[in-house]
């Protein structure tokens, strides 16, 4: 059973948790006063950007300061568009959005290490030697479809080799790579000197090569494998090509987001969800693994990321496009408020950080659960990351009870049961 115990809950909160893990009761229930649960929220979004600060983001450096503490080693905190909600003086354009997003100040996990982490905020499911779990955007394509029947539904924008791809799900759920946004989806055209009917032969030699595999080896990930190459040849045919080129930007649009890989990642996803793209994943590489001399690391980082992801906000607001399409930044866990007399940077620290979602249905202006005056726990309010999952999988209309198989019959949840929180939703 999955960890949902922090370290400070009270002795009747853990016994009703157990309860209500083994039994489905909640004390309250059973002593005659019944709660109702909170209606569920129709959902609103039909596309999601996930951007994932690869590394593990500090949270007191970023979305959850402390004002005046000892751990913010002098790093000052600015007003927000939200009234009573601050953030670090290093994201000053984010500042000017936050009336678009729900800021989760309470995330908690109890995953350290960055492949462990990174696998977990991806799946929901702790990672095993016996399995890999498909990641949330496999998750939505499967259940959800594609609103552009000659794109690729799930996309993967600067990703590292760690991400869990489709998992136990056929290879026609991974996400499609693009290594570089500026020169968009690679090898899509046909080489120098090829003809359409140099293509169309080398195609049909291919099939009839292949037929008779196919034939004696009936397999799903072959029949997936088949799928792919044919929604690929369609898709160089296809106008919708032009999608993956963001030099059709003008130049103030491209200078908004900037020339970091990042900034260009951002501008793309905007770009495919016009393109009816339902799952956009776009990682920042920076690294934000801020062992050493964490100042001068954020110093160095923080602009680029803040005006990009304040450029994608605003951008996707002004285009009528944020009320149907969800942003969400994560990351795999947060950094120790206290710095390194040794290093000056900041360690790794699962047991408490920030996660944020923006559009898509979720509330503007608002801050769900509380760290406590030094960053260092939860104090209201936790968050896992299969719960946050299961709320981004809500948005876009999923069941999150509904069971899926993998090949060995073993049942899974598109969360590992994680719970809806409802009150992010508007």
């Amino acid at each position: 059973m999955r960890n949902q115990f922090p370290a400070d809950m009270s002795r009747r909160r853990f016994i009703e948790s157990v309860a209500k893990a083994w039994f489905g009761v909640n004390l309250l229930q059973a002593a005659g006063n019944a709660v109702a649960a909170p209606p569920p929220k129709p959902a609103k979004a039909t596309n999601v950007i996930y951007l994932y600060m690869r590394g593990g983001i500090s949270h007191i450096d970023t979305f959850d300061p402390k004002p005046g503490r000892e751990e913010m080693a002098g790093v000052q905190t600015i007003e927000t568009s939200v009234p009573g909600v601050q953030v670090s003086e290093w994201f000053p354009r984010m500042a000017r959005q936050m009336h678009h997003v729900t800021l989760v100040r309470s995330m908690t996990s109890t995953q350290g290490v960055h492949e462990r982490g990174n696998y977990y905020a991806h799946t929901s499911y702790f990672q095993t030697p016996t399995i890999t779990h498909p990641a949330l955007g496999a998750w939505v394509l499967k259940q959800r479809g594609s609103d552009n029947a000659l794109l690729p539904g799930n996309i993967l924008i600067n990703g590292s080799p760690q991400h869990p791809g489709s998992g136990y799900m056929e290879s026609h759920f991974a996400p499609l790579p693009i290594v570089d946004p500026e020169a968009g989806l690679q090898n899509s055209r046909l080489p120098n000197g090829s003809t359409a009917m140099d293509f169309r032969r080398r195609t049909q030699l291919v099939e009839l090569l292949s037929g008779g595999f196919r034939s004696t080896t009936p397999h799903r990930f072959a029949a997936a494998y088949d799928k792919v190459h044919a929604q690929a040849v369609e898709l160089m045919k296809s106008k919708d090509l032009a999608a993956f080129d963001i030099s059709q930007e003008n130049e103030a649009t491209r200078a908004a987001y900037g020339d970091s890989t990042f900034g260009r990642g951002c501008l793309l996803a905007r770009r495919l969800v016009e393109h009816g793209v339902r799952y956009i994943e776009v990682e920042d590489n920076q690294n934000w693994d801020t062992h050493n001399d964490q100042i001068e690391s954020m110093q160095r980082m923080t602009p680029s990321a803040d005006q990009a992801i304040a450029a994608l906000i605003s951008d996707l607001h002004q285009r009528g496009l944020l009320e149907s399409t969800l942003v969400v930044m994560a990351t795999e866990f947060g950094r120790s408020p206290q710095l390194s007399t040794v290093t000056a940077g900041r360690n790794h620290h699962p047991a408490v950080f920030t996660w944020w979602a923006a559009g898509g249905g979720i509330k503007g202006g608002y801050v769900y659960g509380k760290s406590d005056d030094a960053a260092e726990r939860v104090a209201e309010n936790p968050v896992n990351m299969p719960d946050f999952n299961a709320s981004v999988a809500h948005a876009v209309g999923i069941d999150v009870a509904k069971v899926e198989h993998s090949p060995s019959g073993r049942p899974f949840t598109v969360a590992d049961n994680g719970q809806v929180i409802h009150d992010l939703f508007a």
